[in-house]
């Protein structure tokens, strides 16, 4: 089954993918695999303006470590609790559909504003029967 709404977010997603590969590659084409990891964990850890939230936010309904906070010790390691955290975990689980729904809302609002500016660009043209139009094959 064909998704053509998918297929256009997938597109969307690799060309912010590509164009910070290039911007971080430059004349060093050859060492886009390398760099593709790094590319790929900053593009699920930003916030998206569509939906206010960071991909890995809505996926895990947590916030990321850092790399640099797994190896070095932080506060956020240092002031960690088990207890406490599975808590939190699931008292997030529980918020985790209003959190997807608040997301949601946020996307279809940024989708009314895009349709809003593009639909005040474009000139509304009527048709009759016997008009002439150039038909393009």
């Amino acid at each position: 089954m064909e998704h053509p709404q998918t297929n256009g977010q997938a597109e969307s997603a690799n060309k912010v993918i590509l164009n910070e590969l290039k911007k971080r590659l430059g004349s060093a084409k050859g060492k886009w695999v390398e760099e593709l990891v790094e590319v790929l964990w900053a593009y699920r850890c930003i916030p998206h303006s569509a939906t206010g939230e960071t991909p890995y936010n809505l996926t895990y309904d947590t916030d990321a470590m850092l790399p640099v906070e797994v190896g070095e010790p932080t506060v956020r390691r240092e002031l960690h609790n088990l207890k406490i955290n599975e808590e939190c975990l699931r008292t997030e689980l529980d918020l985790l559909q209003e959190s997807c729904d608040k997301a949601k809302i946020r996307e279809e609002a940024c989708k009314q504003i895009v349709a809003r500016r593009y639909n005040s660009k474009t000139k509304p043209r009527a048709f009759q029967e016997g008009d002439l139009v150039l038909r393009m094959k």
